[in-house]
């Protein structure tokens, strides 16, 4: 069966890896791009001509149809499937609670991980460790309100199935967690690296991610 599309990028992008996640739970397939060069292909007028500010990720699908901006790609994926309404919610309170989780990985999490990991883990900034303390502070306030979230055993942040608030909180720990925070706070939410590990060990989040980069 041919790839239900394709997504311009840089490997390993967790942004990426949740689009793969949600393809995988509706039976469909997302690769990457072939021969595809950073700074240089999506330069491109062609690349251009699809997406106007030469961002990635960026996804074309099977039929032509181009879309940017990675939360919008994990999503248009997410519903494209049969597994749609499990993954997106299938009434108004439901919906909003997926998306609020998706929206708090985007301004607490992932907002709060990347000054560090500019400084610390890719090394694009000089280090200013005012900035690092401050994000690092932040960034642990979001990570207990997940951890309260999954206190006493529970398996999903929304409901009683994984939906697509648990796809893109995971995914964007796991870049944080594993690869820009110490082990030290690792140590302070044990309930949700517990979830992180029984996620890691289903098909659909197994094929993506460096689960091993979670050390705790």
């Amino acid at each position: 069966m041919a790839p239900f599309g394709k997504i311009y990028s840089y490997p390993g992008s967790w942004r990426v890896e949740r689009a793969q996640v949600a393809a995988a739970f509706n039976g469909l397939e997302v690769v990457y791009a072939e021969n595809f060069t950073m700074q240089e292909d999506n330069k491109t007028p062609e690349f251009l001509a699809k997406f106007p500010l030469g961002k990635v990720p960026a996804f074309e699908s099977a039929t032509g149809f181009c879309v940017a901006e990675s939360s919008a790609i994990a999503r248009y994926v997410a519903g494209s499937g049969p597994l749609a309404s499990q993954l997106l919610g299938t009434d108004p309170e439901t919906r909003a609670k997926i998306d609020e989780w998706s929206f708090f990985t985007e301004g607490e999490l992932t907002n709060h991980t990347n000054p560090v990991a500019y400084m610390t883990h890719y090394k694009f900034m000089p280090l200013d460790q005012a900035v690092v303390d401050r994000s690092t502070a932040n960034f642990q306030r979001a990570l207990a309100v997940v951890e309260a979230q999954l206190q006493g055993g529970k398996k999903t942040l929304v409901g009683d199935k994984i939906t697509f608030a648990d796809i893109t909180v995971a995914l964007a720990l796991v870049f944080s967690l594993g690869a820009v925070f110490g082990e030290d706070i690792l140590k302070t939410a044990p309930s949700t690296v517990a979830w992180l590990k029984e996620l890691s060990e289903m098909p659909e989040f197994k094929a993506v991610s460096n689960w091993g980069k979670l050390k705790a």
